[in-house]
């Protein structure tokens, strides 16, 4: 990841080119460019202007940096820019503005990277090697976009302590350890979250840095900042202060769910009930949503209401509704008044056994790993099929094709970028 650029250009086209509009940003750009073996002789003072002059009577370059800073509409400066480059063009835009909904707006058109300046050499060097990576292997990387069949999982409970967090982290492990498929974990409990608790690990800052610097998402950044607990398995937690509060719009979420497409065949998320409600939009692109609610009265009601939110505002989920810690005969509400009040069948029932549940957190284990051979793991087991079962293909293309002509498109990046900031 660290090593120097290959020097070769492909065919006739320049491994870099720069346009910037500053001397400061100028010779950071050519310092960075020179220590990666770059021709620092391709940067060129005039910003995106100049580099659409330039690019309309020359051939782009494999990775093209320009600057924004004096762009009064990015956006529309930008498309400007996709027709005079060509197919493949690696760009990385620049610019003073600190907009999260802008950093967007920009890499959902396509561009790989928006960086703020002042820019620092560090920041700037790892932008150009994710770069590089990405024009060395775009067609591995758009083969992978359209053939996987990628499974985004939202685990909610009724109310807290109905176990949703348990299935979230039995999920992961059955997919990551039995069936051998690449997966991420993410626990949306920022300040609470359990998720690299149960599994014995330390959760580490990952979390916390995405939500403070979402335009810091990136493959990179995921590599980097996601706790492995197995081959193939990776957490993503946090434990945040309790005296600071949660600051963000949410952008962070689905940035990382994006990412997450790309590097993985399956997602867990385990969604706190109150971020469903600030934060909706993170279930946009989530194939199957599970419920988890015990047979209790205030369960029910808040079955009722969630499962009404999911059907008017995220119909395109698969609802699988659990029922946990069952013990036969003692619960408020029989399976039958229960299924009665939610007008659904229940589609799994997990049998309470308190032995099993505190053997698993004393050894630090996932339940299902803990306890193979207990009814409740073969009970998860079961949900994990049904999950695997359900056909995420719709929700892997983003529900839908990018529209025709689209910056994605022109910059030849349409199945690279996360389509999930269309309806985003």
């Amino acid at each position: 990841m660290n090593s120097p650029f290959s020097s070769g250009a492909s065919g006739e086209r320049d491994a870099f080119a720069a346009f910037v509009s500053d001397e400061a940003t100028m010779e950071v750009v050519r310092t960075a460019v020179s220590n990666l073996n770059m021709p620092h002789e391709k940067c060129n003072m005039g910003g995106l202007r100049n580099a659409v002059q330039t690019l309309s009577v020359s051939a782009s370059p494999q990775i093209l940096l320009v600057d924004l800073s004096e762009c009064g509409d990015p956006l529309s400066d930008i498309n400007a820019l996709a027709e005079v480059c060509e197919p493949g063009t690696v760009v990385i835009a620049v610019g003073q503005i600190n907009d999260v909904r802008l950093y967007r707006d920009l890499t959902a058109s396509g561009i790989q990277d928006y960086l703020l300046k002042p820019l620092s050499e560090e920041m700037l060097r790892d932008s150009l090697i994710q770069a590089q990576s990405v024009f060395n292997a775009p067609r591995q990387h758009a083969d992978a976009s359209v053939t996987r069949n990628h499974i985004i999982t939202a685990v909610v409970g009724t109310r807290g302590g109905v176990g949703a967090s348990t299935i979230a982290t039995s999920l992961a492990w059955l997919f990551s350890n039995e069936n051998k498929l690449p997966t991420a974990l993410l626990d949306l409990d920022v300040h609470f979250g359990t998720g690299a608790l149960t599994m014995d690990l330390e959760p580490g800052r990952g979390l916390s840095d995405a939500i403070e610097n979402p335009s810091r998402i990136d493959g990179l950044f995921i590599e980097r900042a996601m706790v492995r607990a197995n081959d193939n398995l990776s957490v993503l937690s946090a434990e945040a202060p309790i005296h600071s509060p949660l600051m963000t719009d949410g952008s962070a979420f689905v940035q990382l769910e994006e990412e997450f497409r790309q590097a993985f065949d399956m997602t867990v998320i385990d969604l706190p009930r109150n971020m469903l409600i600030n934060f909706p939009h993170v279930l946009t692109d989530a194939d199957v949503f599970i419920l988890t609610t015990e047979l209790t009265l205030a369960s029910a009601r808040d079955a009722i209401r969630i499962l009404s939110w999911v059907a008017t505002n995220a119909s395109h989920m698969t609802p699988i509704v659990v029922a946990n810690k069952v013990t036969p005969g003692s619960g408020e509400i029989s399976k039958a008044d229960f299924e009665a009040s939610i007008e659904r069948k229940i589609d799994f029932i997990m049998p309470y056994d308190a032995k099993t549940a505190t053997q698993a957190a004393k050894v630090g284990q996932v339940f299902v790993d803990a306890n193979r051979s207990s009814k409740a793991s073969a009970a998860i087991r079961d949900l994990a099929r049904r999950v695997m079962a359900s056909n995420g293909e719709d929700a892997a293309q983003g529900g839908g094709a990018a529209a025709s002509g689209s910056l994605m498109e022109k910059f030849g990046l349409g199945s690279m970028k996360g389509k999930a900031k269309q309806k985003a």
